[in-house]
């Protein structure tokens, strides 16, 4: 089973054409380049500012909300023995601590969930990803998932961590965003179709 943001990178490497290989590289670490465990993205916030910097994700919900927040990053540098290249390497530690003071203060547009319909919006599209923003101290984003609408309702195309495989939500994303306590609002980013390399 693929973690969620997994899914979301395979499903973007494929869609941008040309080399699988080469496209994963590019959206899954800092500027493409891999340079030990820090250099991956692990932050969805910083995963998608490298991918509109490098010009194949467009930020939707910048363009459709007013509403702001800033970023502050510090949760895998004080929980490092929830990750396993973590819990025995300070250095790695260290570094993630730094690129999380980098990120932190950034502010960023985003959607509450209480302005989220049941029929989704307008703005967000088909195959649109869609990252979830939580209230979690030191945390920005809780799950990423890919929008597809059926009969009429926004649901999320999902890696699901319950139940092991990637599914289509059985319950609308507004739904879902509401019975969850810890989650605030959305995300919405696009695939470029002019893409630097």
């Amino acid at each position: 089973a693929v973690d969620c943001l997994t899914f979301v990178e395979y499903t973007l490497a494929q869609a941008l054409g040309s080399s699988f290989a080469d496209n994963l590289q590019k959206i899954r670490y800092r500027d493409g380049i891999i340079n030990g465990y820090p250099s991956r993205l692990h932050y969805t916030s910083e995963w998608i500012e490298n991918g509109i910097r490098h010009g194949f994700l467009t930020d939707i919900t910048a363009k459709n909300s007013a509403h702001t927040q800033k970023i502050s990053l510090s949760y895998m540098s004080t929980h490092p023995k929830q990750y396993k290249k973590l819990a025995d390497s300070p250095e790695n530690v260290r570094q993630m601590a730094e690129y999380e003071k980098a990120i932190s203060g950034k502010v960023v547009h985003w959607l509450p969930k209480s302005e989220l319909p049941e029929a989704g919006l307008p703005w967000i599209m088909n195959g649109d990803i869609i990252a979830i923003t939580t209230k979690m101290p030191g945390l920005d984003i809780a799950h990423v998932g890919i929008a597809e609408y059926k009969e009429g309702k926004l649901h999320l195309l999902h890696a699901s961590s319950t139940l092991g495989k990637v599914v289509v939500s059985d319950e609308p994303l507004n739904h879902m965003l509401n019975n969850n306590k810890s989650w605030t609002g959305i995300r919405v980013v696009r695939m470029s179709h002019s893409k630097n390399n």
